[in-house]
């Protein structure tokens, strides 16, 4: 090779050198702009626990397909229980971002936990009885039959206090076979032919009509059920809790609520 092909093959190697030093940073540079674009465009991915009361697991549920179809990004866990447990688990610092309950004492009971609450729907009370009311009950003052295995919820459970409520005011005397922690529990032990009737929300009785039937409370004596919605303080997507809190109160929620037999706020 002669000297003067020589130095032009080094000096096109050295410029190779060069552009591709050039080149390396600015992909780098570029592929940096195009992760930003990706973060400030679609935001992060967000997952939201809600605390819900345990009347509120099946509406709920349908409610969660429907809001994270339409909120892509955003993952909803929904943890029912009685309002009392969910309360105490808020009060333990347990990590959530939504608390829902069945009535407004409770919530009332945590305002230094939660945000301004908003009461996104109504409930009232039923007898569930097993299927075909074999037992004939008709009305509250069956429930005294001492031959009645009736079971109630606890009276620190919303659905409890409302039942002691509405028997205490028809001078109604129950003794319940048992007293239980959520109204979940209540329809199960109906169900499952553990009791023969027992109080509880209209619309858990209508989420069992196979397997219970529902005796009709008159207005003049039944109770209504408020259930506030609230974002937590603790909760580190706090954005997205106030986002999913406002979406509840949308026609578009209030129709699933209303579709699940809920009364309007």
């Amino acid at each position: 090779m002669s000297p003067k092909h020589s130095a032009l093959t080094a000096r096109r190697a050295a410029a190779a050198v060069v552009t591709a030093a050039l080149i390396v940073p600015l992909a780098a540079c570029g592929s940096d702009d195009d992760n930003d674009s990706k973060k400030e465009g679609g935001g992060k991915d967000v997952n939201l626990t809600v605390l819900a009361a345990s009347s509120l697991t099946d509406v709920f549920a349908a409610a969660e397909k429907v809001y994270e179809k339409e909120h892509p990004g955003t993952k909803l866990t929904i943890s029912p229980a009685g309002s009392q447990e969910l309360a105490a688990q808020v009060k333990q610092g347990a990590p959530a971002d939504v608390l829902v309950t069945a009535d407004t004492k409770t919530m009332d009971g945590l305002k230094g936990e939660t945000g301004t609450p908003t009461v996104i729907a109504k409930n009232r009370l039923v007898i569930a009885t097993r299927e075909g009311n074999p037992d004939k009950v008709k009305g509250l003052k069956d429930l005294a039959n001492s031959k009645l295995k009736v079971v109630l919820a606890d009276d620190t459970v919303p659905v409890g206090r409302y039942s002691k409520q509405v028997l205490d005011k028809q001078g109604v005397d129950v003794k319940p076979v048992s007293k239980e922690a959520n109204v979940r529990s209540v329809l199960s032990k109906v169900e499952l032919g553990e009791a023969d009737a027992g109080i509880v929300y209209k619309t858990d009785a209508a989420t069992a009509t196979d397997k219970v039937d529902a005796v009709e409370i008159p207005d003049d004596q039944n109770a209504v059920a408020s259930y506030p919605a609230a974002t937590l303080k603790g909760s580190k997507n706090g954005d997205a809790a106030a986002a999913f809190v406002k979406w509840l109160s949308t026609p578009e929620a209030q129709k699933i609520l209303r579709d699940a037999g809920f009364q309007k706020p």
